[in-house]
């Protein structure tokens, strides 16, 4: 049964399933689309544009589809917000509309975005993400499925990060993270995420060439380029290809394994 509280404010063109849930003083706007069984607390704020999937939460104080933050953006241009499936966003966080006609800032299913986090306009969060407290992504940030974002981490704009990464807290990021690994500093690869890598099941023989990788990528003095062909040779495996295809197909480069004081800043 929909239970929308006599002190919420509802657009009239705003599309509200059956079994949703809107407690007080939450607004939502017009051109809103709401699916079964989603949780609204009191106090937020869900803005025109914005598709919230199954099961999804919004808490208290949470702002959902508002304006990017991009000084350049025409705000005659209709951009969107999706929310996956049994997504929770957790109290005062931020998730801004992408800046292109007809495109969506997009989180995906069983994501969970802790208090004061913010995605920025453009970005793209695959399943099961995890944002801490504080977290900060740009906008046109890509985060893989699986992976854990630390608390008061930020992520510079365009960046990619691959999936199963964990970024330690306080981390700043400016480049690639490739899949499976460890960020704990300024764009610094410490290891592969051995914890993330068992909690998920791996096979203890995929871990291995994994971390194999790891060790031709990071520690063999070799240039990108040289360890990818080496990678090449620890053989077949979906996930090292994986590894392979993010690394080609990265613009601002992978973050690196010793952290060079100049680079950080260019």
């Amino acid at each position: 049964m929909t239970k929308i509280s006599g002190l919420a404010v509802v657009g009239k063109k705003a599309k509200i399933s059956e079994g949703v849930e809107i407690g007080p003083y939450a607004i939502i706007e017009d051109d809103v689309e709401i699916s079964p069984g989603v949780k609204v607390w009191p106090h937020a704020y869900i803005c025109s544009g914005t598709r919230i999937d199954e099961e999804a939460q919004v808490h208290m104080g949470a702002v959902v589809g508002h304006l990017p933050q991009d000084i350049s953006f025409d705000v005659t241009k209709k951009t969107y917000v999706k929310i996956g499936k049994r997504t929770v966003i957790r109290e005062y966080a931020t998730i801004h509309r992408a800046t292109k006609e007809g495109e969506a800032t997009t989180i995906g299913d069983g994501c969970y975005l802790m208090a004061v986090s913010h995605v920025g306009h453009d970005c793209h969060l695959g399943n099961n993400v995890i944002l801490a407290n504080g977290a900060l992504l740009a906008g046109h940030v890509e985060v893989g499925d699986n992976s854990f974002i630390s608390g008061n981490v930020v992520v510079h704009q365009f960046c990619r990060i691959g999936d199963y990464c964990i970024i330690g807290g306080f981390s700043g990021v400016n480049k690639d993270v490739p899949p499976y690994m460890l960020v704990r500093g300024p764009s610094v690869i410490r290891s592969v995420n051995l914890v993330g890598l068992r909690r998920a099941k791996f096979p203890r023989e995929t871990i291995h060439k994994i971390m194999e990788a790891f060790k031709v990528l990071y520690r063999s003095g070799l240039n990108t380029s040289q360890a990818i062909e080496e990678v090449k040779k620890l053989g077949q495996s979906l996930e090292l290809d994986h590894l392979i295809e993010f690394i080609r197909s990265s613009k601002r480069g992978i973050c690196k394994y010793k952290y060079n004081n100049t680079e950080f800043f260019e």
